[in-house]
Formats: structure tokens, sequence, C-alpha cells
């Protein structure tokens, strides 16, 4: 007899969590249903975004007059070769681990810009995407840079000592 209850409690307990799973068609009708709002969103908001569009545009162009951080320190290039580094360098990260700031390094060299890893006497790990001798062709560079990895938008200016 005891047996039986068990049996009959463990079959309506099997019987009760099939019954919870969802179907396929339930997802199926969810998913066309989201397909659709999806579709229709663009085509009744289409006019809306096209009218804006000039308004975001103009910000970016003000980001780049905002003044531009400059700190000044002797800094040295950890491959020895100091030539590379002139008065003015468009400094994209700062980093205590070498390791980390080797591998922006070399993302930036890959793209093609004469990037130097460099070391202030702090042990501070500078990664310097160019070098100049002068001021205007390091701002042009650094709007350049901006443009190309938004994810520059806080380089600065390393004039070294």
């Amino acid at each position: 007899m005891r047996k039986n209850w068990i049996w009959g409690l463990s079959l309506l307990l099997i019987g009760g969590m099939a019954s919870c799973k969802s179907s396929q068609s339930a997802y199926k009708a969810a998913y066309e249903k989201a397909q659709e709002k999806k579709i229709e969103e663009p085509v009744t908001t289409g006019t809306t975004p096209v009218a804006e569009q000039p308004v975001v545009t103009t910000p970016s162009t003000t980001t780049t007059m905002a003044p531009i951080r400059e700190q000044s320190e002797k800094i040295n290039a950890v491959d020895g070769n100091d030539a590379l580094l002139k008065s003015y360098n468009v400094i994209v990260g700062s980093f205590r681990q070498r390791l980390n700031a080797q591998s922006l390094c070399e993302r930036l060299r890959a793209d093609g810009y004469p990037a130097v890893l460099a070391q202030n006497a702090q042990g501070m790990y500078r990664v310097v995407a160019c070098s100049f001798d002068d001021r205007a062709t390091a701002v042009q560079a650094r709007e350049g840079l901006q443009a190309k990895y938004p994810q520059f938008t806080d380089a600065w200016f390393l004039i070294n000592k």
C-alpha cells in the first residue's frame, strides 16, 4: 500500500512538472510579436531622428574645443630609444602594469601609429601615440586620433623635460 502511494505521488509530481514547461509555439508567438514591434518602430519614428542629427554633430565639435590637459615631466623610452620622444607627446594611456601598457602600444603600432612605451620617474608607464616638436601639430594629431578612436577622448599632452 505504501509503495502505491509513493508511485502515485511521483507520477503526479512528474506530470505536474511536465505541464509547467513552456511550449515551443508560445516562444515562437512571443518572438514574432517582438519582431513586429521592431519593424513598426523605425517606420513610425524614422523622420524624427533625421531632424535631430545636426544637433548630435554640434556637441562633438565643442568637445574638441575643450582645454587639453598638459603635464610636464621627464620620460624615457622603455626600449632605450629616447630619440623617438620629442617635446609634445600625445598620451593615450597611463598604466602601473607594463603588460597593459605594452598591449595598448602594440595595438596602436598595428594601426600604423609610431607608438612608444615610456616610463616616468615614479614608475608609471605612458603610452605615447605620437610625438612632435611643436604644439600645433600635436593638437592636430590628437584630434585625428580621437576621431579614429572615440575611446581616447581623454588623450592629453606630456611635455617632455
